[in-house]
């Protein structure tokens, strides 16, 4: 094998090179033809970018979201002034699909009034039936939808949770393999 100046040049500079080659490892995948080895980068795939702006999004909607005790969207999707895929409801509970879903069923399950409940961090004991009722519709929802027998249930609790709406809620997420740990 002829050494090339690039090659003296690799020589010189190997304490430099061993730590980017563990760095080229740890995020690269490297391929060997014949004298010449060429790193390719990993290529994301177009749904881990989608997701990895998706997460974004949501950590930047919850940093900019307060919990003021404004109405809220979903003020308005009870009221029927914003349509919604509604899975489920009763006099109690409401249940509609998210309009940005991160599972193959992703639905919300919201209290129809809201009673000061914005966030699981204001529960108070006058919430502990409202609170039941959501877990039931959550139950519910995991039936119609034939998730039943492998479904989670989240609730966000504020900026660092990563909530967006100050009107509590519970994501039904369903539909595939779920992981673990999440977030």
């Amino acid at each position: 094998m002829a050494v090339t100046s690039s090659s003296m040049m690799l020589l010189r500079n190997l304490p430099t090179v061993g730590r980017i080659a563990q760095s080229v490892r740890a995020n690269s995948r490297i391929f060997s033809t014949g004298e010449i080895i060429r790193v390719l980068p990993r290529i994301a795939s177009p749904r881990s970018i989608s997701s990895t702006r998706a997460a974004h999004n949501e950590e930047a909607a919850a940093k900019a979201a307060s919990d003021t005790g404004a109405p809220t969207i979903f003020d308005k999707i009870i009221a029927k002034e914003i349509p919604s895929d509604i899975v489920y409801e009763d006099e109690n509970v409401l249940a509609f699909r998210d309009i940005n879903p991160q599972a193959p069923v992703h639905v919300l399950v919201i209290p129809k009034l809201r009673d000061g409940l914005t966030t699981l961090g204001k529960a108070e004991p006058r919430h502990i039936e409202v609170l039941g009722q959501l877990l039931h519709a959550s139950k519910i929802v995991a039936e119609k939808e034939g998730i039943v027998d492998g479904f989670r249930v989240v609730i966000n609790n504020g900026a660092e949770g990563c909530q967006s709406v100050y009107h509590l809620h519970l994501h039904v997420l369903g539909g595939r393999q779920m992981k673990w740990p999440p977030g």
